[in-house]
């Protein structure tokens, strides 16, 4: 029996990892005639830390604006190479609630190709990986990439 899928879902994050799954999601998406959404996860959180408790109006447009960017040219790269269903999207919030429930849920995804993390293991043991807990609660098929 030949699993098809329809709506594949791809978070990205600049990270090499991401970017192999991103390439494999491309093949994955011609093979199978599926959509493409292609997801950044803004964690809002994690630049308020960094700026010493405040983020300003101007940094999120800024973080927006570059993200957009980034996914616009990964879109480019999945139309150049075929796929004739790409979406992209730039989301706020926690990364592990935004990729294994809310967007699937909102979207129907059947498959996320997500990359293997790029955390050590002692941030794995405090914070936990994305991609871990994507694996165990996400509503649909799950792909984890890693790079050889």
């Amino acid at each position: 029996m030949k699993q098809e899928y329809e709506r594949l879902l791809v978070p990205v994050d600049g990270s090499t990892e991401a970017e192999l799954a991103f390439a494999k999601a491309i093949k994955v998406a011609l093979s199978n005639h599926a959509r493409l959404d292609i997801l950044n996860v803004l964690d809002t959180k994690q630049f308020i830390g960094s700026y010493g408790g405040m983020i300003s109006g101007d940094a999120i447009y800024q973080l927006t604006q570059d993200s957009q960017e980034y996914l616009e040219g990964l879109q480019k790269q999945a139309e150049d190479a075929g796929v004739k269903d790409v979406a992209i999207h730039v989301r706020f919030g926690n990364p592990k609630n935004v990729i294994a429930t809310d967007f699937p849920n909102e979207y129907h995804t059947d498959l996320i190709m997500i990359g293997s993390t790029g955390l050590n293991a002692i941030e794995r043991v405090l914070v936990g990986s994305v991609t871990e807990y994507v694996n165990r609660t996400a509503p649909c098929d799950v792909l984890i990439v890693k790079t050889k």
